[in-house]
């Protein structure tokens, strides 16, 4: 009969046991689980940027259209449905972009859209997303602008500059005013 008592006390785990290996998990999980998150936050973070880059070519299409972008008021609705403001003269020929609204950024927010810009580049209109925080104006916002150049917009950068050369003199005449 002791014999079977012994028996039986080896089959199970005792508290001590259990409560290493559960120690043991938490500990894993103290180091795994901030760097998951993280990469989650990376992941909403490039997928902001991504649709940003959606409604770029989208914009495109319709300033193809239109010669204009969406004003600030029609905003980023008008490459749904053509904007009332238009008139029957219109050469809106959208949808420009899929679905049936425009989406959300990844933290459920609406995009943000200005035109004219009032920063980065004067030529193409401003499209962000307010981020993590979903606070217009902080540093988690995602634009599609460069962020601590200049406010006005006055200096470009070299993509810029180059997406507004017309012809070869003009690109040569940019090259002469390099400095080496």
């Amino acid at each position: 009969m002791k014999f079977q008592s012994r028996r039986s006390r080896r089959r199970a785990f005792t508290l001590i046991e259990l409560l290493i290996v559960l120690g043991i998990l938490v500990m894993l999980l103290a180091f795994v689980g901030p760097r998951v998150l993280r990469s989650g936050e990376k992941a909403d973070i490039k997928m902001a940027t991504v649709q940003i880059g959606g409604f770029k070519g989208a914009l495109d299409n319709y300033y193809y259209d239109m010669k204009t972008y969406p004003t600030t008021e029609q905003g980023l609705k008008a490459l749904l449905r053509e904007p009332e403001d238009l008139g029957e003269d219109s050469k809106w020929d959208g949808e420009y972009i899929d679905g049936d609204s425009i989406p959300e950024d990844p933290w459920g927010n609406p995009y943000q859209y200005e035109w004219p810009s009032t920063h980065g580049n004067k030529r193409f209109p401003n499209i962000w997303s307010c981020g993590p925080d979903g606070e217009d104006g902080t540093d988690d916002d995602i634009c599609n602008w460069k962020k601590g150049s200049s406010e006005s917009g006055d200096e470009l950068d070299e993509l810029d500059q180059l997406e507004d050369v017309d012809n070869i003199e003009d690109l040569e005449s940019m090259e002469d005013n390099i400095e080496p």
